[in-house]
C-alpha cells in the first residue's frame, strides 16, 4: 500500500481530537478559552500524534446551547478572537501538519439570528420561507423530542404572525427549512468561505434531522453538498453524525456510491463497548463488528468512546441499558434523558488505569478512524454540577494548578475537584511520567498510524478460548495484525488460530518488547494479566519489523 495513496484518502488514518475552544486555554487572560490560547498549546496535539482538529462551534451565539445557538455562520464570537486569531491557528496548525475541520451546525440557526427576525417580522416576509411554518402544529410522537427535559413539543407559537414554526431541538432554534434552493444555497456559501479559510471539512451535526422533511430525494442534498466541496477541495470530508442501526445509517454514505458522508460515527459499536465494559466480556462489541457493514469505498467508520454531548445508549435494550447505568453511572445524577450518561470515562472507571489503557487500546485498534474528546489522553474527569451533557465540558487541565487561564475560569462549567482536579490530573505531570495515561495514548497513536492495517485492512474476530477476551485480526496487502484485549480483572488464557501463512512466521509484540513463535498450524497461545492488551505483527522470522510494517504502506 503506497503512502502517497493512503495520503490522498487522509481520513482513512487519521487521529481526530475534538475540542472546544471555550474550553481548551484561555491566551488573552479574560477567563475564557480562545484561539490565541488554542494556538499556544498546539504543540501539545502535535507531540500527542493528532492529524485533525475538530471544533466545536465557534461562531458568534447568545450561548443558550452552549455555541450551537447560532447567529451569524460567517464570523468568530468575539469572547473566542477574531476572523485574524482564527486564520493564525490555521495557519499553526497547517505548519505542524494538522488539519481541521469544524462542526457544520446548518439544521437551524438562534431565534436571535438576523433571518430569523426577518423570518418572523411578518409573514409576507422575504426570509419567511427560510424557516417551517404552519398554521396548526402536526401531532408530536413523544419520542422525537431530542430534550425531553426541557421541552414538551417540537413546535412554537410565534404570537406576532400566528404560525407555530418548528424546532427539532431547543425552541429558541427554530428549524430551516432546507427545502428551500436559497437555504441550500446559503448552506453552500458557508461551506465555501470557511474552506476558503482552510478547513478540511466539516463534522455534520444530526445528519438525520437536517435532511427530514425534505421533499422529492432527502439524500440529494447530501450528494449536492460533497460535489460542490470536492470541486473546492478533492482531500474534503464530511463526518457525520448519524445515529441509526447499521442498515438505516448506510444510506447516509450515499447507499453504495459514497458520494454523500465520507464518514459515518459508529454508534452501534460504541454502546456495544460500553456494555462489554460493564459486563467484562466483550461479545456484545464482536456482535456489531460482525454485524457492522462495509462503507463504500473510500468511506469510513468513525469510531470513538465518548463525544461531546451525553454517552448516549438509546440503541441497547432497557435491560442492556440497566446494566450500564449500574454499572457505570448508578445515581440518577449520572444519568440525562433516561437515555444516556453524562459521565466520562475515568471515574465511570473508577479512575482503575489498567481498564482505561484497555480502553483505548481497544479504540486505536477497532478498524476505523479514532475520535479523541479533549482531555481523555491524560483522564479529565467530569463536573456533575453542570447541567445536563454541559458536565462533561470542562476546562482542559494543563498543569497542577489548572494552567487554563492567568484568573478564575468563566468556562460555563468549573473544573473537577478531588481526585479528578487538576492537582492530581495534568498535562505537565502526565508529561513526565512514563506510565501515564497520556504516555500510553501516544505510544498507541504512534503504533496505530504505523500500522495501515488497522484503518485500511480486512478484519475478521477470532474464537479466542476464553469469554473474557477480544481478539480480531486486520489484514492488508499482506500485512496482518491481530489485537488482544482482556476485558475481565483475571487472568486469561488466550487462544486463537492465525491461518493463511506459509514458512517460519513470528508474531512481533508492538506495545512492548518480545515475540511469539507462529507454529505451522498457526494456534497462539499465551496468558494475559487482568485487563491486559497485546498487538501482534506477523513477519517472517528473517524479516525486519520495518519491513514488515512497510507491507501495509
Amino acid at each position: 500500500m503506497r503512502l502517497t495513496y493512503t495520503a490522498d484518502l487522509w481520513w482513512k488514518n487519521a487521529v481526530v481530537y475534538c475540542l472546544d475552544v471555550e474550553t481548551y486555554k484561555d491566551g488573552n487572560g479574560d477567563g475564557i478559552g480562545d484561539f490565541r490560547g488554542l494556538t499556544q498549546q498546539i504543540d501539545h496535539l502535535d507531540r500527542l500524534g493528532v492529524t485533525c482538529i475538530w471544533l466545536m462551534p465557534f461562531f458568534p451565539t447568545p450561548g443558550r446551547d452552549d455555541g450551537y445557538d447560532i447567529t451569524d455562520f460567517y464570523s468568530v464570537d468575539p469572547r473566542l478572537g477574531t476572523l485574524g486569531d482564527f486564520v493564525e491557528f490555521m495557519r499553526t496548525a497547517r505548519d505542524r501538519g494538522i488539519r481541521v475541520i469544524a462542526d457544520l451546525v446548518v439544521n437551524h440557526t438562534s431565534d436571535e439570528h438576523p433571518w430569523f427576525k426577518e423570518a418572523r417580522a411578518s409573514r409576507d416576509s422575504a426570509k419567511r420561507d427560510w424557516y417551517v411554518w404552519k398554521d396548526e402544529p402536526d401531532p408530536v410522537d413523544p419520542k422525537a423530542i431530542v430534550f425531553p427535559d426541557k421541552e414538551d413539543s417540537i413546535w412554537e407559537l410565534d404570537e406576532k404572525t400566528g404560525q407555530y414554526y418548528l424546532h427539532s431541538f431547543y425552541r429558541f432554534q427554530p428549524d430551516l427549512n432546507i427545502d428551500n434552493p436559497e437555504v441550500r444555497d446559503e448552506i453552500a456559501r458557508i461551506l465555501g468561505f470557511w474552506m476558503e479559510l482552510g478547513l478540511s471539512g466539516f463534522r455534520v451535526d444530526a445528519v438525520p434531522f437536517l435532511i427530514e422533511g425534505i421533499g422529492g430525494d432527502p439524500h440529494a442534498f447530501l450528494a449536492d453538498l460533497r460535489a460542490f466541496m470536492n470541486r473546492r477541495d478533492g482531500s474534503s470530508i464530511l463526518l457525520g453524525e448519524v445515529n441509526l442501526p447499521y442498515p438505516d445509517l448506510m444510506r447516509y454514505f450515499g447507499d453504495g456510491n459514497g458520494d454523500e458522508v465520507t464518514m459515518c460515527f459508529d454508534f452501534i459499536g460504541m454502546q456495544r463497548f460500553h456494555l462489554s465494559m460493564a459486563r467484562q466480556n466483550p461479545r456484545a462489541l464482536a456482535d456489531a463488528l460482525s454485524q457492522r457493514p462495509t462503507p463504500p469505498k473510500d468511506s469510513h467508520w468513525a469510531t470513538f468512546v465518548r463525544n461531546h454531548d451525553e454517552l448516549t445508549l438509546d440503541k441497547l435494550t432497557d435491560a442492556e441499558r440497566q446494566e450500564v447505568f449500574d454499572a457505570f453511572g448508578p445515581k440518577k445524577t449520572m444519568q440525562v434523558f433516561d437515555r444516556g450518561l453524562r459521565r466520562r470515562l475515568p471515574p465511570m472507571l473508577d479512575g482503575d488505569l489498567r481498564r482505561l489503557k484497555l480502553a483505548y487500546s481497544v479504540l486505536f485498534s477497532l478498524p476505523g478512524t479514532p475520535v479523541l474528546f479533549y482531555g481523555e489522553e491524560i483522564g479529565l474527569g467530569e463536573n456533575l454540577k453542570g447541567e445536563g451533557r454541559m458536565a462533561v465540558r470542562v476546562p482542559m487541565q494543563w498543569t497542577p494548578d489548572g494552567g487554563f487561564s492567568p484568573v478564575t475560569p468563566k468556562t460555563p462549567v468549573p473544573s473537577p475537584t478531588g481526585e479528578y482536579g487538576p492537582r492530581n490530573v495534568n498535562v505537565d505531570a502526565q508529561r513526565r511520567d512514563p506510565d501515564s495515561l497520556l504516555r500510553w495514548v501516544t505510544m498507541l497513536v504512534e503504533r496505530y498510524r504505523e500500522s495501515p492495517e488497522l484503518a485500511w485492512g480486512d478484519y475478521d474476530v477470532l474464537a479466542s478460548g476464553d469469554d473474557a477476551v477480544l481478539v480480531h485480526r486486520a489484514d492488508a496487502e499482506g500485512g496482518t495484525v491481530v489485537a488482544v484485549h482482556n476485558f475481565a480483572d483475571r487472568e486469561a488464557k488466550v487462544e486463537f488460530v492465525l491461518k493463511g501463512f506459509e514458512g517460519d512466521h513470528v508474531l512481533t509484540d508492538l506495545l512492548v518488547d518480545g515475540t511469539l513463535d507462529l507454529p505451522a498450524d498457526g494456534r497462539v497461545k499465551f496468558t494475559l494479566p487482568p485487563y491486559g492488551v497485546r498487538w501482534l505483527r506477523s513477519a517472517a522470522r528473517d524479516q525486519p519489523l520495518e519491513d514488515a510494517s512497510a507491507k501495509g504502506h
